[in-house]
């Protein structure tokens, strides 16, 4: 499968490139933060570096960003980078002065929470979260699913990249509507995607304030990176579905002490522009964030039921442990550490902000379902929705224990 997926994306490309090849203006280039790695397989040239995250700093065109997309599609990464946001009005040394404060901002931020002490709650079973998780329901979250799948895509550059956004809107309207709890729904505009980010704020009584962020990525893509079909069943409808199911719930439980935000995010595979504006915005106007939780992929149980992966590069440590803690008390499943490189989903935007991350994932990064980002991405006898069903039970008793229910 690697060395089909090898074979596509090389004809892909070459198509590409010589069609575009014709074209009389020249592309535009856009400054990206990628795995130093991932960059050099590609022989795209480094700007800057960065020794302790193993990050680097690149100016790519539109070309670039194929051949790259494509070398972290065949390593199994999920975007593989971040598009940085430079403005129109900025010179060139401007526009390579901000990437080298965002990598130096990057590091930054990996040693703040690597000496980050954990803060949070000791955690003891509350019979309000245990009954919450018996009502986590797997024939619902299949339904969320395979409605989400059934758009023939949700790329942010397709002819249509709202159209799941406003119906999937709509869902969630109906799901808070009548709750009392004064939820706020937002549809979040970008500059740099037309794809718009959903927000769902559960205003805290005692500390409205701080804020507990779970996040998804609604969007999907096609290899062939155009109009084809892109079902994305477990990349990322799982995820995106996970949340819904545990919003579902919480707003069964009344109010929470700290508020909680759910977001499903814009163009993630196109390098992370919803959560990056999202997450700048936050840092830039101060908002305290307690954590973030990540959810993409869960459907595939690559290394068996009940297994999962929890990313350990660009988290936070001190999250990490709490969640295994949070896993003993209310979920029962086996943690296996692993990686998945920068940028490899929305969590990293969070982190590159200074606030703590954790991604827990559907297996070892190894394992991971093999065919993503193709039309063969949909729901089949290799999904267990018992097993994504763990990760809404994740998400709820993340919610509700940082909540403070």
């Amino acid at each position: 499968m690697r060395a089909n997926l090898r074979w596509l994306g090389t004809a892909v490309l070459a198509t590409t490139l010589s069609i575009s090849a014709s074209r009389a203006a020249p592309p535009a280039s856009s400054l990206i933060l990628a795995d130093t790695v991932l960059l050099l397989s590609t022989g795209i040239p480094l700007m800057d570096t960065d020794s302790v995250t193993g990050v680097s700093l690149a100016e790519i065109s539109p070309f670039d960003e194929i051949r790259l997309a494509y070398a972290a599609h065949i390593h199994g990464k999920c975007g593989g980078f971040e598009r940085l946001s430079v403005q129109p009005w900025m010179t060139i040394a401007e526009s390579r002065d901000l990437g080298q404060r965002e990598l130096i901002k990057l590091r930054e931020s990996t040693l703040k929470m690597s000496e980050l002490a954990p803060g949070l709650p000791g955690l003891i079973a509350k019979p309000q979260i245990a009954s919450a998780l018996e009502q986590v329901d797997e024939s619902r979250l299949r339904d969320t699913v395979i409605w989400l799948s059934s758009f023939p895509t949700r790329f942010n550059k397709g002819s249509t990249p709202n159209q799941h956004v406003e119906q999937f809107r709509q869902k969630l309207e109906a799901l808070v509507s009548g709750t009392g709890l004064g939820a706020q729904i937002d549809l979040i505009a970008h500059q740099s995607t037309p794809q718009k980010s959903i927000r769902v704020r559960i205003p805290g009584r005692d500390h409205p304030e701080e804020t507990v962020v779970l996040g998804a990525h609604l969007d999907s893509i096609n290899q062939s990176w155009g109009e084809s079909r892109a079902p994305g069943a477990d990349d990322n409808a799982s995820g995106s579905s996970n949340l819904f199911e545990a919003l579902r719930i919480l707003v069964q439980q009344g109010q929470p002490s700290r508020s909680v935000e759910f977001f499903w995010y814009a163009g993630e595979e196109s390098g992370l522009l919803g959560s990056a504006e999202i997450a700048k915005e936050y840092a830039t106007a101060g908002r305290q964030v307690v954590g973030v939780l990540q959810l993409d992929m869960t459907l595939f149980p690559g290394d068996g039921e009940f297994v999962l992966g929890s990313m350990t590069d660009f988290t936070s440590p001190a999250l990490r442990r709490w969640f295994v803690d949070l896993n003993k008390t209310y979920i029962g499943a086996r943690i296996v550490d692993d990686k998945c490189g920068y940028g490899c989903s929305d969590h990293a935007s969070w982190h590159r902000q200074g606030y703590p991350t954790i991604m827990p994932f559907e297996a070892s990064f190894d394992r991971m379902f093999p065919d993503l980002h193709t039309t063969r991405d949909i729901v089949d006898q290799r999904s267990s929705f018992k097993h994504s069903a763990m990760f809404s039970k994740i998400a709820l008793a993340f919610a509700m224990e940082l909540g403070g229910y």
